[in-house]
């Protein structure tokens, strides 16, 4: 992790657009190279985020995606901003629109997005952050990830329990659950498979509405 100094956090965030911001300031920037800088709070003195950043573990999620063959990111450079008291994760993005973007979603994308998040449960990946904001559709039409802090990976698939805990998170986004409503017979006939418990089918349509 490189140290920059407020000099060079300057200069590198001049002619930033801010993207994402809170109370505290800035959290996403787009930096003028069309490249991104994700701010990261270091929030006490004393905390498991002093010796181990959030900005590390967005890399090392990276890393682990890049790994399973999940499209994401491509990181740069990560950062400790002392002045500010910040960490950083300087990094290009995942080409394409985020599927909350596309709006109206047809049947062959919800179908697409039950397939991926298939893919990503059977590969051990638990993303906290599931929502339509977070999922890239490319210009290959395929699916990746972006925003990846919030994130765990076991060695095995995730089990029964874990897959539903997933889907509760889904949950929580009205207009997400709103755009897979149509076609959500297609994105459960993409989701589901033939070793799965005969009850998983009505756990995720309960869950999700």
């Amino acid at each position: 992790m490189k140290q920059l100094s407020r000099d060079e956090y300057n200069a590198l965030r001049e002619g930033a657009t801010v993207i994402e911001a809170d109370r505290y300031g800035d959290k996403v920037l787009l930096l003028s190279d069309g490249t991104y800088l994700k701010l990261f709070r270091v929030k006490r003195l004393f905390s498991s985020a002093v010796f181990y950043p959030y900005s590390k573990r967005f890399v090392k999620n990276v890393s682990k995606l890049v790994e399973k063959g999940i499209p994401t990111v491509t990181i740069i450079e990560s950062y400790r901003i002392p002045s500010i008291r910040r960490t950083a994760v300087h990094y290009y993005p995942l080409t394409g629109k985020t599927l909350r973007k596309l709006g109206n979603l047809d049947m062959i994308t919800v179908s697409k997005l039950g397939k991926f998040i298939r893919e990503l449960h059977d590969k051990g990946i638990y993303f906290r952050s599931l929502h339509m904001g977070n999922i890239v559709i490319s210009q290959e039409n395929r699916l990746g990830l972006i925003d990846v802090s919030d994130m765990k990976v076991y060695k095995q698939q995730l089990s029964e329990e874990l897959r539903l805990r997933n889907f509760q998170h889904l949950a929580r986004y009205t207009e997400d659950t709103g755009q897979l409503k149509p076609h959500f017979h297609s994105f459960l006939q993409a989701y589901l498979k033939p070793k799965d418990s005969k009850g998983l089918e009505m756990k995720i349509r309960g869950i999700l509405f």
